[in-house]
């Protein structure tokens, strides 16, 4: 499949509001492009880990606290169950709507009002884009009773990749019921942390082979596959696990990213796309003292010391904010999609009015 955005802006995830309509009206106002179904973490069922581990085996929740209990008495069964669900979807033809693997009444009023938005347009988006906490970040996120990185219990990291697989494909399906083009990204926020002392152990064919586990599904699914990462990692993971698409946040990591420069070139070379975080969302001073022509500014400098082909460096990207708007307020986050429209436009060379 050949994706070419144009430099068209799309989004991360989160937003900061309560009302799930509301935040898909403003969404379609500035990404009617690309837009995205929108998570909002005022709801804690609609946080980075809790929203997709539902189903898993042995997950629990307490207050604030989310955790595998390997220990409890009923584990074994709830493995067995977990498995034999996975294959009746997987292999047997059972309907994946309705299964533990798609999203309940509590997670999915934000997944649900964006398709009936989606239905009722006129004409279909360039393309939908649809979310998923990353497997290396859930296994790295989610810790078992005893305070265990429960990646490295073999079970539970089967069950984590396979729920995420199933859960991507969910989306996957029920957005191209209604566009043909459908992008989703694994959000890998713990990738940041790969190679710390915390994570001694897991090694580098580890996280790639869990990582293609989704992406494949994803691509065999006819979707679009991408990782955004909102700090800085080892690139060539996300670029060897078989992505289209590496989302970054350019606002503080380009000269991160550009060490990998001869990868990079590959990876456009071979038709993919980079989605460029260059509104910054994650300081709110910067967010506020940047103004359209520093950001298209900021994109010059970046695509020159790039040294890509100018115009099939546009056709090859999507410009994005740095990352989710959900912990700014929402004057703070209107701003950053304000700011995200205007320089996709500017940098496809047409008036941000």
């Amino acid at each position: 499949m050949t994706f070419k955005p144009n430099g068209l802006p799309t989004l991360i995830g989160s937003i900061p509001l309560k009302d799930h309509r509301e935040a898909v009206e403003i969404i379609l106002k500035y990404t009617p492009e690309i837009p995205i179904w929108p998570q909002l973490p005022a709801y804690p069922e609609e946080r980075l880990l809790t929203q997709f581990a539902e189903g898993l085996p042995g997950i629990v929740q307490e207050d604030d606290r989310l955790y595998f209990d390997t220990s409890s008495a009923d584990f074994d069964e709830q493995v067995v169950a977990f498995f034999e669900d996975y294959l009746a979807v997987k292999e047997e033809g059972a309907p994946i709507e309705g299964s533990r693997f798609a999203f309940s009444p509590s997670t999915s009023r934000g997944f649900d009002a964006f398709l009936e938005a989606i239905s009722q347009l006129e004409k279909c988006p360039f393309a939908l884009k649809g979310q998923i906490t990353g497997p290396f970040t859930m296994l790295t996120g989610i810790k078992d009773q005893e305070g265990k990185l429960s990646f490295f219990n073999p079970i539970l990291r089967e069950a984590v990749v396979k729920a995420i697989s199933l859960k991507a494909l969910y989306q996957v399906k029920r957005m191209k019921e209604l566009c043909p083009q459908v992008v989703l990204f694994l959000d890998e926020p713990a990738l940041a942390g790969f190679g710390s002392s915390q994570m001694v152990g897991i090694t580098r064919e580890d996280v790639i082979s869990d990582l293609k586990g989704v992406v494949d599904e994803v691509a065999e699914a006819g979707a679009i596959p991408g990782i955004h990462v909102c700090a800085n990692t080892d690139w060539s993971i996300v670029m060897d696990a078989g992505i289209t698409i590496l989302s970054f946040d350019a606002y503080s990591y380009f000269d991160k990213l550009i060490l990998y420069r001869d990868r990079l070139m590959r990876f456009l070379d071979e038709g993919n796309t980079i989605a460029w975080g260059l509104v910054p969302t994650l300081n709110t001073e910067d967010l506020l003292r940047e103004e359209v022509s520093s950001l298209l500014y900021r994109w010059k400098r970046c695509s020159e010391e790039f040294g890509y082909d100018d115009t099939r460096l546009v056709e090859q990207s999507l410009i994005t904010p740095s990352c989710g708007t959900g912990l700014l307020t929402i004057e703070q986050a209107e701003r950053a999609l304000e700011l995200t429209r205007a320089l996709s436009l500017r940098i496809r060379g047409r008036s941000a009015s």
